[in-house]
């Protein structure tokens, strides 16, 4: 039976493109190995030698880790000195990242956690910008976006970027700011409005809007400490 190359399988199945569609996480352990070696044989795919030698260790990564540039180019038909080197290299990764500490995520836990966080990036500005922290179930904070920047009066706000930035972070909340280069903290009916919304529109989704503050150059003004959230 002829053997069926990687580029004629449903796209689908292509490790790559399964990556890039459905993430990383859904790649069995045979396929991953297979990117990195991103060939095969003559007579299997790279998937296939791929599962070979998973099978030569019995499927143990820590087995696999174990074995020489020297074993793999010897045993392994299509495994030249160079895929040697990047199978070893990816597995060396691999144990120094288990081995490196914990990257430690800023925490917003009150809403001068969140001043701070923000106070150095609009405090000086003499126009409008609006941007959102996403935080994780541990109120640990996974990303800054800037979603608009606007006037010296105001600034405009699409719901849907803030959605999609928070869904592609799997944010578990967000956290709305902007400042208002006047000095006046205070919110406007516009910004009530902006609140409402979000907050709507994150809950459909599953994401709690956590707090939305409002900066000047001397003070803040924060919807959650209000009780308005």
């Amino acid at each position: 039976m002829e053997r069926l190359p990687i580029k004629a399988w449903a796209e689908a199945d292509r490790p790559r493109e399964k990556m890039l569609q459905k993430g990383v996480a859904t790649l069995s352990d045979a396929e991953l190995l297979a990117i990195l070696i991103g060939s095969g044989n003559r007579n299997e795919s790279a998937v296939q030698l791929a599962q070979r030698i998973l099978h030569s260790v019995k499927n143990n990564l820590n087995a696999l880790g174990k074995l020489s540039i020297k074993d793999l180019t010897a045993g392994f038909n299509g495994i030249g000195e160079a895929k040697a080197i990047t199978i070893t290299a990816a597995l060396e990764l691999g144990r120094r990242r288990n081995s490196s500490e914990q990257i430690r995520l800023e925490t917003i836990i009150t809403s001068k956690d969140a001043h701070t966080l923000f106070y150095s990036l609009l405090c000086d500005l003499r126009h409008e910008e609006l941007w959102i922290a996403l935080t994780n179930q541990a109120s640990g904070v996974i990303g800054k976006v800037k979603i608009s920047q606007g006037g010296v009066g105001e600034t405009t706000a699409d719901i849907r970027l803030i959605l999609n930035a928070a869904i592609q972070s799997l944010a578990a909340g967000i956290i709305l700011c902007h400042n208002h280069p006047s000095g006046n903290f205070l919110p406007s009916a516009q910004d009530d409005a902006l609140t409402r919304r979000v907050q709507t529109a994150a809950q459909l989704v599953g994401i709690k809007l956590l707090d939305h503050l409002i900066l000047s150059d001397r003070s803040y003004y924060s919807y959650a400490d209000e009780g308005k959230l």
